[in-house]
């Protein structure tokens, strides 16, 4: 069965042709109702209402139940007019032709998708050089993958030797970064995802074996727009040392896990990693990693950081091994990382899930 259509309401036909115009750039095929009374059985039921200034009224006197994503576009002309009306509407945006098209086109876009762009986006950064950021991230991300969501992992750490090695997928074709550099505007979220290397139910987007080592912050954006577009869960392995698409990209995130390795030189080069993520992510929760030979446990690296603590990972002894041949971390439902990653899962979308998600 074909997902719902947006609903428009208007008789106005000069705002109707230019509605077809924006819908058909998008490849999205609206339903066209002329009176308010007509939409009643569809109010509810559809992913966007686009309401011409000409019936705003109506609609209102009808006190149907407020709900989001409907939109009201009137004439600037009457621009006060027109906002008054939004108001008694209950309308999420008040849009002025042709101002507002190529927002308006956008969001018919992802009304077509399905995507609201609300994506849980996690961060994982490590605390030092070889902390195991890329190991845990990609450990998260295959986790999630098993438990049914759809997961995007993706890379920004042009230095870090690449996920798609540490997922075994090296060998996928597929898009990497260096495909994306140019990327302006909106990509689609389905073809994106389509189009990225996968494994394990996952797709990744990895960096090439190539020069290129920074990204446009404006690139990224637009890449990682369509990530959240495209999945339940965008996993990041982010550098210690932020670029500008990085430190957007952090901005991003509901919470970023710093992985530290439980011993005094690490807590001491975390301790200024710390210091700059914590100026641009709002949560950062602290991962430990044993063994720990200067009986530091987790509690305590945390609380020198003076962040809070999330985990500790006992050390799994054939991890190395597993790597080496190309089987990704995430897989050994018995191992204390796959049963971490588990916990840290349900723990940020505990906190983090919009109630009644």
């Amino acid at each position: 069965m074909p997902p719902p259509r947006p609903l428009v309401i208007t008789r106005n036909e000069v705002l109707l042709d230019d509605l077809l115009r924006l819908a058909a750039a998008a490849s999205v095929e609206l339903e066209v109702v002329g009176r308010p009374e007509s939409a009643r059985s569809r109010w509810s039921q559809v992913p966007l209402v686009v309401v011409g200034d000409d019936e705003a009224d109506t609609l209102a006197a009808l006190s149907l139940p407020r709900r989001p994503g409907v939109l009201l576009i009137g004439d600037s002309d009457d621009g006060a007019r027109v906002w008054r009306r939004g108001v008694a509407l209950g309308a999420e945006q008040v849009l002025f032709l042709p101002d507002d098209e190529s927002w308006l086109t956008g969001r018919f876009a992802d009304a077509a998708e399905g995507g609201d762009g609300e994506a849980l986006v996690l961060g994982v950064m490590g605390g030092r050089g070889g902390a195991g950021a890329s190991v845990l991230a990609t450990g998260l991300a295959v986790t999630a993958s098993r438990q049914g969501m759809a997961v995007i992992l993706a890379d920004l750490d042009p230095l870090g030797g690449g996920l798609d090695l540490v997922l075994g997928a090296e060998g996928v074709t597929g898009l990497r970064w260096p495909d994306l550099a140019d990327s302006k505007g909106r990509l689609g979220a389905r073809a994106l995802r389509s189009e990225l290397p996968g494994r394990h139910g996952l797709a990744v987007l990895s960096w090439d074996r190539g020069d290129l080592l920074t990204l446009a912050p404006d690139a990224a954006d637009v890449v990682l727009a369509a990530a959240r577009r495209a999945c339940d869960l965008v996993v990041l392995d982010l550098p210690r040392w932020p670029d500008p698409a990085a430190e957007s990209a952090i901005g991003l995130c509901a919470s970023v896990l710093l992985v530290v390795p439980a011993e005094v030189r690490a807590v001491a080069a975390a301790t200024r990693v710390a210091a700059g993520l914590t100026m641009l992510a709002a949560d950062v929760r602290v991962v430990t990693r044993g063994p720990s030979s200067s009986g530091l446990s987790g509690p305590d690296v945390a609380m020198a950081l003076g962040l809070p603590f999330a985990l500790h990972l006992a050390p799994e002894p054939r991890l190395g091994v597993h790597l080496d041949r190309g089987e990704p971390p995430g897989l050994d439902d018995k191992g204390p990382l796959v049963q971490g990653c588990g916990r840290l899962i349900e723990t940020i979308l505990r906190d983090h899930r919009p109630v009644g998600a």
